[in-house]
């Protein structure tokens, strides 16, 4: 298939559409990042790239702290309006419907709504141009418990998670595999009893 050459520029997709809550100076916001991800496994981290112009820049630069909360089906819209309206005008919890939960290692709340948060704590803080990267270590995380299986495995398919692809939001839907299924053993099929 042919392809046409663009020239360089932040194109890449589907990302998720995350809800970062903050605290800073007795006032709490929640705001809507995709460009986020991870970037070590041991220790654990995660950043987000947040412009400093954004109302919880400053929150986040403050307290060394921020909560990366997934976004379901039903919190899809409650996160587009998250990315819509500045936390300096809007209590965004209020309007949006939103529920503050406690956490456990950072100070800042999480959503209760979300079925799986990350809390961090900021190590670095990169500034890149038009954005700056909060580095951090994922101190804890809270997980739904209906998302825990009898095996104690994390079941995040049955999250209703999205996606966001060049300003369409999408819901996941099929699996197609899981990670190694490509050069996993076909089990052999059992002998027939006579």
């Amino acid at each position: 298939m042919a392809k046409v050459k663009w020239k360089g520029g932040a194109l890449l997709s589907p990302v998720p559409p995350t809800m970062v809550t903050c605290s800073h100076g007795g006032k709490d916001n929640v705001f809507t990042v995709a460009w986020t991800g991870i970037t070590n496994t041991v220790p654990p981290k995660t950043y987000i790239s947040v412009r400093p112009s954004r109302h919880s820049y400053q929150m986040i630069k403050e307290s060394g702290e921020f909560a990366i909360n997934l976004t379901t089906a039903s919190l899809v819209r409650a996160a587009d309006s998250c990315g819509v309206y500045t936390g300096k005008k809007v209590d965004k919890f209020e309007r949006c419907k939103l529920t503050k939960a406690a956490t456990s290692e950072i100070s800042c709340p999480i959503l209760a709504d979300s079925p799986l948060t990350l809390e961090c704590r900021v190590t670095d803080i990169i500034s890149l141009g038009s954005h700056d990267m909060f580095l951090a270590d994922i101190v804890a995380i809270d997980v739904e418990e209906g998302l825990i299986g009898k095996d104690g495995k994390l079941r995040l398919e049955k999250a209703d998670l999205v996606a966001y692809a060049h300003g369409d939001y999408f819901e996941l839907g099929k699996k197609l595999g899981s990670f190694g299924y490509s050069v996993a053993k076909k089990k052999k099929p059992s002998a027939k009893r006579r």
